[in-house]
């Protein structure tokens, strides 16, 4: 079992930047593929990033290349740097390794 706790949501302008991190505890965080979700208000979960066992990195259509999911296995983090934010980015995003998930954190992109 993995524990999952997210941070580094908040209140961006469009066009900001934020980087949300995801730090993990339990066993083998660094033999699984790692990923980040998102629920915007009135929709269902979207994936946003995943990163493979191997390295390799994916992402949702609507990212347009704005968004970089990496990850430290040495400290049991995986990040999710995004740039040039929009409004419709709002939502609270979550991360994911196998079955476990971590609280989420709001990101609110407003003028």
């Amino acid at each position: 079992q993995v524990q999952l706790v997210e941070s580094g949501g908040g209140l961006v302008h469009p066009g900001g930047s934020l980087n949300l991190s995801c730090s993990a505890s339990g066993s083998n965080f660094d033999d699984h593929q790692k990923a980040w979700y998102r629920v915007a208000p009135g929709k269902n979960r979207e994936l946003v990033a995943v990163i493979t066992r191997s390295g390799q990195t994916h992402y949702g259509d609507f990212v347009g290349g704005r968004f970089t999911i990496s990850r430290d296995n040495a400290k049991n983090t995986v990040t999710l740097q995004m740039n040039n934010l929009k409004p419709e980015d709002t939502a609270v995003y979550y991360c994911n390794v196998l079955q476990s998930w971590g609280q989420g954190t709001q990101v609110t992109v407003s003028s």
